[in-house]
């Protein structure tokens, strides 16, 4: 009996509690990861997105509802870390989801460039999901003229913030994604 390629990848010579450690110990990683700010990791004052990276390479070959509540619990677990407003639930969840539904093995190669591409465009969805709700957030707490103006700068600092951390996440992302597949 032959098995498929994918068949024999999806094998792991670790147990099933061994690769649950190793998930969510690298989920965890990630999250205390975007504190970290080395040479090449910051560019314009942004830093590269691992909870973004991290989930595009682990819900690429799963079904959506897996990727969006991986999501879910990593922006929570992140929220944890950081100010819970805006959450970063909701972005995470929606990349976890995006990312799975893309069935990448029908329509991009299996190799690294490809995932870096998915993580280029995730990253850019999820910092327009907090973009989105920052904006939400002031709507909901001024009404005055400093509205206008703090508005303003959400969405003039929301360009360079989104292409830097797409660019920086997409060139780091092998450094993830090789290790988790």
């Amino acid at each position: 009996m032959r098995t498929s390629l994918a068949t024999r990848r999806r094998r792991s010579p670790l147990p099933a509690p061994a690769r649950w450690g190793v998930t969510v110990l690298s989920a965890i990683a990630c999250v205390l990861g975007s504190w970290v700010h080395l040479p090449g990791m910051v560019l314009a004052g942004v830093t590269v997105n691992w909870p973004a990276i991290w989930m595009v390479a682990w819900s690429v070959n799963r079904p959506a509802w897996q990727g969006a509540i991986a999501g879910v619990a990593l922006g929570l677990v992140q929220d944890s870390l950081t100010h819970s407003q805006p959450t970063h639930a909701l972005s995470l969840a929606l990349v976890g989801f995006l990312t799975a539904r893309l069935h990448k093995e029908r329509f991009v190669r299996e190799d690294f460039v490809s995932v870096a591409l998915i993580v280029f465009g995730m990253t850019a969805i999820a910092e327009t999901v907090m973009a989105l709700q920052w904006t939400w957030l002031l709507m909901a707490q001024e009404t005055s003229q400093m509205f206008w103006r703090s508005l303003g700068g959400i969405w003039q600092n929301y360009r360079a913030i989104v292409l830097s951390s797409a660019i920086l996440s997409s060139l780091w992302t092998p450094a993830l994604s090789i290790p988790l597949n």
